[in-house]
């Protein structure tokens, strides 16, 4: 009885399969297991992570380097007595513009002039026994010629006149000396620039052997701003501009910047126009001056900041800093397949621009790598790529 079941059951299913439904069944089978296929595509594409992903170009570029500074004024002197005695009077303030030659202190001239006085009365007395000196030997000569005498006593008297003559000359010698003291005593600005601070008051008494000057005077209508580069530093300064010499180097330098120290640019832009002849043995640097102008007077001798120094790169190629990391000094970045997996790439930094970095060796324009969130990847990993409305590189400031 089992059996005769199993078989009319069989029957069945094989009078269902060669019913005119079955193409139909078949086509309905496909379709529920392709819409399985789909939907399981769908879950699985739909839990791949969104990224966004930057396409690299190259373009023109421009890095800096930037070094401590110390700025100058073109002359920045120390103005000293040279002469001992009160100070009389102080003609300027602190912090005054003076023009060359103005007068900026005086110092008691009694003591000098009287000093003129008496070597003018010693220059006269000298003169006055030159004279008699003179008149001897005129009254001996004839008496020789005529042998009345013998001409020691001439020869004598030409040797006073000689020691006579020497003392006129010693005694103007003196004068010109006094008169020089006197001159030392009414003390002028050797240059046009600002007087410093005044440590000495009227009435002090000055000397020549003080440590203090009386006053800074600084002429800053332009300023020099020393920098120093270390020996490999200088070297890459050497390859960047080459050049037979260094005049030669320098006038094909660009123009360079000033950062002060607020961080702020100095409108105004210098050249370097100068570099010392040896390295300093104890700090293995050498130094270079730039040249700024400084007509507003803006910058004073003794302020610092920073020498920049610009490069121009052709046809570079810059990532966001934010799209690297770092592991053991080393810098990588996640590049993106034709697959959309990504893969830690190792790269090579030549210099910042802004907040940008400019690759050397590693990436190539046309290139993609991964923008944000390369905190949460993995080596191999498969992502859902979002396309950057804007380059990032472009809208940061350099």
């Amino acid at each position: 009885m089992k059996y005769n079941l199993f078989y009319s059951s069989k029957i069945n299913i094989v009078k269902q399969f060669n019913n005119p439904m079955k193409p139909l069944l078949i086509l309905l089978l496909a379709i529920f297991l392709t819409g399985c296929a789909w939907k399981n595509q769908q879950n699985q594409a739909a839990s791949l992570p969104s990224l966004p992903v930057l396409r690299l170009v190259s373009s023109n570029e421009i890095t800096y380097q930037e070094f401590p500074a110390s700025i100058q004024g073109t002359v920045d002197l120390e103005i000293r007595p040279q002469v001992s005695g009160i100070l009389k009077k102080i003609f300027v303030n602190e912090g005054a513009r003076v023009a060359e030659g103005e007068p900026l202190f005086k110092i008691d001239e009694r003591p000098f002039q009287e000093a003129v006085n008496n070597a003018r009365g010693s220059l006269e007395s000298a003169k006055a026994a030159l004279s008699n000196a003179q008149l001897e030997v005129e009254k001996l000569t004839p008496l020789v010629s005529n042998k009345v005498i013998a001409d020691f006593q001439l020869k004598t008297a030409k040797a006073n006149y000689q020691s006579a003559k020497a003392s006129v000359e010693q005694a103007k010698a003196a004068v010109a000396v006094a008169n020089i003291n006197l001159g030392y005593t009414l003390i002028k600005a050797p240059v046009n620039g600002f007087v410093g601070r005044l440590p000495k008051k009227q009435g002090s008494l000055i000397s020549v052997s003080d440590l203090t000057p009386l006053t800074l005077l600084s002429d800053a209508h332009e300023v020099r701003v020393y920098f120093s580069l270390g020996e490999d530093d200088f070297i890459s300064f050497n390859d960047r501009y080459p050049g037979k010499s260094i005049p030669e180097r320098l006038s094909k330098l660009p123009e360079v910047s000033l950062v002060l120290s607020d961080k702020t640019i100095y409108r105004q832009r210098g050249r370097i126009d100068m570099v010392d002849g040896q390295f300093d043995k104890q700090t293995g640097s050498i130094a270079l001056r730039a040249t700024f102008p400084n007509a507003q007077e803006l910058l004073k001798s003794g302020n610092t900041g920073k020498l920049r120094l610009s490069t121009i790169h052709p046809d570079a190629v810059l990532i966001p800093q934010s799209s690297t990391i770092e592991i053991q000094d080393k810098m990588f970045v996640y590049t993106l397949d034709n697959n959309n997996k990504v893969s830690k790439t190792p790269i090579t930094i030549l210099g910042t621009a802004g907040t940008n970095y400019l690759v050397k060796e590693g990436l190539k324009a046309g290139d993609q790598i991964v923008f944000d969130g390369i905190d949460k990847l993995k080596e191999g990993e498969v992502i859902k790529p979002e396309k950057l409305k804007q380059d990032p590189t472009k809208t940061t400031s350099r």
